[in-house]
């Protein structure tokens, strides 16, 4: 594995009119650029980009890339065709959620971003799992970048400089996967979402003339979703099961791989010890509660969970992602901090 030194991420387009920075792992990038309700319906209307170049990106290279992806991670990726886009995870020998990859093969090299700071330690890993296997692995952040954009296309020629895309395929069921959000319409239906990898000196080449849109729309809109993230929405203990993501992520008859008892136990003899739950905040205070803030339930007076992602929604208004225990009752409005939450199920008790 070749690996460079750890870059300077800040993004050159911190430096557009009103850009605002984030904080933590997203200082890089910015959070808005002065009007974050009008940038997430220009988003959403697909007038607009949003820059994410702070996440990692690895190239996966070699005649056995695929079938060694496959043996390692939770999704089937032996006959992924080019250009086809997958989500798999890499668990703990527990079965503990520890990377996500959103992965692209484009018939020579399998393209994988993840989230900010952590390119380093997958791909440390990735490269230690390696052995005789034909294959390479690079942590090429310093070199390319990432665009989120709502489209649902495929790579094209016409998307350079782009040199991959990767297409969302969240909520759709995959191939021998499971749902845990029940029988009803999923709210994301039919949502469209890529992430773009291009080479760091054509970022703004190809944002262009186009508008952009910070990383609270994006988040709106992936919490809008029910879509979990990796390292926002999970711990050292999180199970798939916990976050649905057995329904994009997640091969149930793939063979072996590392964690695979307990995704087979779990789904086959037991439940989820906790469950992931949207949450409609509200909004008549100024301030919203921070993710990490207990949620307690009535008549209970240890939490019961802990809020994850907290978000402003241009349509529905302050909104979160919560994980709870499985026994919380589904039928109950919570409190985080001093917000009343009104609970929507997504992985059922």
């Amino acid at each position: 594995m070749t690996s460079p030194a750890v870059p300077d991420l800040r993004s050159p387009l911190l430096d557009r009119p009103g850009a605002v920075a984030g904080e933590g792992l997203e200082a890089a990038v910015a959070a808005h650029y002065g009007d974050p309700m009008r940038e997430q319906r220009r988003l959403v209307a697909g007038e607009a980009v949003v820059d994410l170049s702070h996440r990692g990106v690895l190239q996966v290279s070699g005649p056995d890339r695929l079938s060694w992806l496959h043996s390692l991670t939770t999704a089937r990726l032996t006959d992924l065709p080019p250009r086809r886009s997958a989500e798999t995870l890499i668990l703990s020998p527990k079965g503990h959620v520890e990377h996500d990859l959103h992965l692209v093969d484009d018939g020579e090299t399998v393209w994988i971003t993840v989230e900010p700071g952590t390119a380093e330690a997958a791909a440390a890993w990735l490269d230690s799992m390696r052995f005789m296997l034909r294959v390479e692995v690079r942590d090429v952040t310093a070199e390319f970048a990432v665009v989120g954009e709502v489209d649902d296309r495929e790579w094209t020629e016409a998307d350079a400089p782009a040199v991959a895309v990767w297409v969302d395929r969240w909520p759709e069921l995959g191939d021998d996967t499971a749902s845990y959000s029940g029988e009803g319409p999923h709210p994301a239906q039919g949502r469209r979402w890529r992430e773009v990898i291009v080479p760091r000196e054509a970022l703004q080449a190809y944002v262009g003339e186009r508008g952009l849109a910070g990383t609270w729309a994006a988040e709106a809109e992936r919490v809008a979703a029910w879509r979990p993230r990796q390292g926002v929405d999970t711990d050292h203990r999180t199970i798939p099961h916990e976050l649905d993501l057995l329904r994009t992520a997640v091969h149930l008859h793939k063979g072996c791989y590392r964690g695979q008892e307990t995704v087979a136990r779990v789904h086959n003899l037991g439940r989820p010890p906790r469950r992931l739950v949207f949450l409609h905040l509200d909004g008549s205070g100024h301030v919203l509660p921070e993710p990490g803030t207990d949620v307690m339930a009535p008549g209970n007076p240890r939490p019961v969970g802990q809020l994850t992602s907290v978000a402003r929604h241009h349509e529905d208004g302050p909104i979160a992602l919560a994980l709870v225990k499985r026994s919380t009752p589904a039928d109950v409005d919570l409190q985080v901090g001093d917000v009343a939450a009104a609970q929507t199920v997504i992985v059922e008790p």
